[in-house]
Formats: C-alpha cells, structure tokens, sequence
C-alpha cells in the first residue's frame, strides 16, 4: 500500500522577515519561525530589544539579525526588502490599538492606527511579494489580524476598520498572487497576553467581559499563536490562501 506522506513542518532554507519582533506576537512569531529553521530577519523601529533578542536565538544557535526599519516609512521599507530580500516568509505583527468611544476619536488616533495597521501592511506585504514574483519564487505572507478584523467590540470602531481592511486586502491579495505560488494569509487572534493588551485586561469589567466570551474560559498566551505561525508559513498549509486562521478560543463561533 502506497501512504500519503505529511508535508513538512520545517523551514530550513527559508528566509524569514517578522515586522514587530521587538515584543509580544511578533516576538513569538520570530522564535518560532527560528525554531523551526528559517533564517529569522527581526524587524523594529528600535534596534536595542530585536538586537538582543537575535542574540538569544544565535546563542541557541538558530539563525537570527536584527534590522531596525520603521514600516510605515514606505520609500524606507521597499528599499530594505530590495537589499535584504528576497524574504520566502513574511509575519507582520506591526500594529497599534487606541481604543476610544467612536465619538471621541481624533483624527491623530485615526492616522496613527490607519499608518501602520493598514497602509504599513499593505506596502510591505507588496514589497515582499513583488521580491518573490521578481526571482519566480514561491512564498508564506502572513499579516497577523484580530478577531476584530470579523466582529466588532467597544471603543474599538477604528481598530475593527483597520483589521476588516487587512482581511479584505489578503483575499484580493491572494487572488492576484496565487498564479505565483504565494499564498497569503491571516492569523487572527483573540486578547493575547501583551504588553499590547495589557491596558485593556487591566480593567476587571473588561477583563471579565473577555473571558466570558472566550469560549475555552481563558485569555491566550503568546505560545497560542506560535504553532499557527509556523503552520502557514510551512508545506503543510501548502493549498491554504486567502483566508483567516481565527485563534479565538471560539469567540467568533457564535
């Protein structure tokens, strides 16, 4: 009997690029991805922390640089993919939350959080595929998404239309680039336990809000996330494109 074989986890021979590996998911993305053998190109705006964290890897002896770059520098983001490039996988877990009532957004809140969730994700995740599509190679971009980006929640309409933004741009994206064996994805988690979050599970009301809907009964943890990570951007989610791996404890579910 001829068995089918389980395409493979690993990542050997893959080079990697995690936008907001300084802290948090992206921090977790970066290891992870080393861990399962790419070749890891940390991202950040401040070079201090994705320098010393590509020396925890290295010390393990996993592959990982650091390159501090602003994302939302666009003309700056393009030229470092073009020197540094071409990158097989991407995770870009940039991002930023100001969370207010609808009534009370500024338009400075609304730029900031538009500049790099959105517009940010999308020249970068160009720039990485247009460096595949250049040298015919084949790729894993991944934008790291929130449930938000499929239900709405309080205080939130401007992140919530930032990530509806980022799921709709993945799906035209993996549209356009699927002829050229790039596939395009998101991860979209629920709270996670980060800095990022930390102001909101702070608030017992809210906090208890949380876990109310999160099915499972618990926030998530950083290592949730890992596992999806390392799955889309690996040969075993190799016909999964255009889509959204939820990573709610069944928050959408209902």
């Amino acid at each position: 009997m001829s068995l089918p074989q389980t395409p493979s986890f690993r990542l050997e021979g893959k080079r990697a690029l995690v936008a907001g590996a300084s802290s948090g998911i992206g921090l977790g993305a970066a290891v992870a991805l080393a861990e399962a053998g790419a070749d890891v190109t940390l991202v950040a705006r401040r070079l201090e922390p994705i320098t010393a964290l590509a020396q925890a890897l290295t010390a393990k002896g996993l592959k990982a640089a650091p390159l501090a770059l602003d994302i939302t520098d666009i003309a700056a983001t393009e030229a470092a993919i073009t020197q540094h490039g071409p990158f097989d996988i991407l995770v870009n877990s940039a991002g930023l939350a100001r969370h207010t009532p609808a009534l009370a957004t500024t338009l400075v809140d609304y730029d900031a959080a538009m500049d790099l969730n959105l517009r940010a994700a999308y020249f970068l995740t160009r720039a990485v595929a247009a460096g595949l599509i250049a040298v015919g190679k084949p790729g894993s971009l991944i934008n790291i998404s929130s449930q938000m980006g499929h239900v709405g929640g309080p205080d939130r309409a401007v992140y919530c239309a930032t990530k509806h933004a980022l799921e709709g741009m993945t799906k035209a994206m993996a549209i356009e680039w699927g002829r050229h064996g790039i596939r395009v994805n998101t991860i979209c988690p629920t709270f996670i336990r980060t800095p990022l979050a930390e102001q909101t599970l702070a608030i017992p009301e809210r906090r208890a809000w949380i876990e109310s809907m999160i099915k499972l009964g618990r926030v998530g943890e950083i290592e949730d996330v890992m596992g999806p990570v390392v799955f889309l951007a690996s040969d075993a989610a190799g016909l999964i494109t255009g889509t959204s791996l939820l990573v709610d404890g069944g928050w959408t579910a209902d």
